[in-house]
């Protein structure tokens, strides 16, 4: 056997290149195609596995963009809620602040949450109540003057006439008096100038003594007598001309009476104008009233809703002012998503359309509707609004905010909280 060996490599030893070189040739293309023989069947394979993962990529690939069709998601949302400012409604200072008042706290509708000190508004309760008071005194005052004003202005007419009649009567009367004073008072002016003169004469004769001292006395005093009853007439006059005057002003009573029973109607018109006034004095005291009970009443802040305090800037001992904002609460019942989509997502989208909502927070989603479509672009709502009309206008794809609220139920841990980012995802076929 190795003597062989030894004369096969002898004989290629002394072939020649040409002949090396066509041994080697044929042996190296019989191991090709016994490599290809032995590889056919996993080549083969091979390819269809490719194929198979084509095809699929490629149906994959269709579907999802079919299926992408009929949805719209966005990034740019966000859960918005109210955030109920609790403010004051009167000045006063803080006496009081309920210890569950702080920030991040919940609080149940209608929870006291602060107390103004009400010593003020309780003297001007006090002061509206007397006022009312009196104001009801003279409204009822009024009230009962209208029907004696009625009366006793159409009656008080003919008693007017009839007393000034009386009053004429009565300076007729003092005029006839005056009338017999002023002829008594001639009468005794001549009785005492009769008496005067016998006095004189009576006197000559007594100094002559032809006369008694006795006569001449008697004399005297008739003289003396005369003029006591001559002034005393003149007093009588005087005091006759006052009653006269007196009578005759009474005349001017009467009269301005009757005139003024003439326009009985003009004052019950009055008198039921005062009833009117004192009624409306009476409502503007219990409407007075009404405003101190409120303000008593506003010394006392309630929480309007329920739900998580925050931004708690109120502290005992301030003192605040009407619309000074003390706290903010946020009620975590109502609260909705706000997702900016592109005008162009907007084609087929409605109101009542399905959404999923992806919430960053907690990595889950949750199920919710489309509430209502904007009425407008977001910018437009800035408070400097974009001008397209300028001449340098470059067209940009707007975003319209698209409300969108969960269905019932979907959040009844209240875990959800204004602010948090979310992804919703409307089903809009």
């Amino acid at each position: 056997m190795a003597q062989a060996e030894i004369e096969l490599v002898d004989t290629r030893e002394s072939a020649g290149p040409e002949t090396v070189g066509k041994h080697h040739s044929s042996s190296q293309g019989h191991t090709e195609k016994q490599t290809l023989e032995s590889d056919a069947p996993g080549t083969k394979r091979s390819r269809w596995i490719l194929i198979f993962i084509f095809t699929l990529a490629v149906a994959g690939t269709t579907w999802w963009w079919v299926a992408s069709r009929n949805y719209e998601s966005t990034d740019d949302a966000q859960i918005e809620g109210h955030l109920d400012l609790v403010s004051a409604r009167i000045n006063g200072t803080v006496s009081y602040i309920n210890p569950q008042v702080e920030n991040n706290q919940f609080v149940e509708a209608g929870t006291l949450l602060l107390e103004l000190d009400p010593r003020d508004y309780e003297a001007e309760l006090e002061h509206a109540e007397a006022d009312l008071d009196t104001r009801t005194a003279e409204a009822h005052s009024a009230q009962v003057n209208v029907p004696i004003v009625d009366a006793s202005s159409f009656g008080g007419l003919h008693s007017a006439e009839a007393a000034r009649e009386q009053a004429l009567a009565g300076v007729e009367a003092d005029q006839a008096d005056l009338d017999a004073a002023r002829h008594k008072l001639q009468q005794d002016e001549a009785l005492h100038a009769r008496a005067e003169r016998d006095r004189v004469r009576y006197q000559a004769l007594v100094e002559k003594e032809e006369i008694s001292r006795s006569y001449y006395d008697a004399r005297e005093t008739e003289a003396i007598a005369a003029a006591q009853a001559v002034e005393a007439d003149r007093a009588a006059i005087i005091s006759s001309e006052r009653k006269i005057a007196e009578a005759r002003n009474l005349v001017a009573q009467r009269e301005a009476q009757i005139e003024t029973a003439r326009i009985a109607p003009q004052q019950v018109t009055d008198a039921r104008a005062k009833s009117e006034s004192a009624a409306g004095h009476l409502e503007q005291a219990r409407a007075d009233l009404r405003t101190a009970e409120l303000n008593l009443s506003y010394t006392k802040i309630y929480a309007p809703v329920r739900g998580v305090i925050g931004r708690k800037t109120v502290e005992l001992g301030h003192h605040v002012q009407p619309g000074q904002g003390l706290l903010v609460i946020v009620p975590l019942d109502d609260i909705w998503i706000a997702a900016n989509f592109k005008e162009t997502q907007l084609r087929r989208m409605r109101p009542g359309q399905s959404v999923t909502v992806r919430v960053d927070t907690f990595g889950r989603d949750y199920k919710a509707k489309v509430d209502s479509l904007p009425g407008a672009a977001g910018p437009l709502f800035s408070l400097f609004p974009p001008e397209n009309a300028t001449g340098n206008y470059v067209k940009v794809v707007q975003r319209f905010p698209v409300r969108i609220r969960l269905d019932q139920g979907q959040d009844a841990d209240h875990l959800l909280r204004p602010g948090m980012s979310v992804e919703p995802t409307v089903k809009v076929q």
